[in-house]
């Protein structure tokens, strides 16, 4: 059984422990996420699931930045 996710207001837990300057939003709903730098992704847990459940756990995406 899945929980529904929080409202947009409440930040994506990853948001919680990184440092301010890597904090981001969320490329589909606009929640605050871990976005930047290492260990950093485009998506929040929530919209995430859903790509990892249809693609697997070895997705990946390919960042714009050198």
């Amino acid at each position: 059984m899945t929980t529904a996710p929080p409202p947009i207001s409440e930040p994506d837990p990853s948001a919680l422990v990184c440092p301010g300057d890597r904090v981001g939003l969320c490329a589909s709903c606009q929640r605050k996420t871990h976005k930047y730098g290492s260990g950093g992704c485009p998506l929040c847990q929530w919209c995430m699931a859903p790509v990892m459940e249809r693609w697997g756990p070895g997705v990946r995406y390919v960042s714009t930045r050198v």
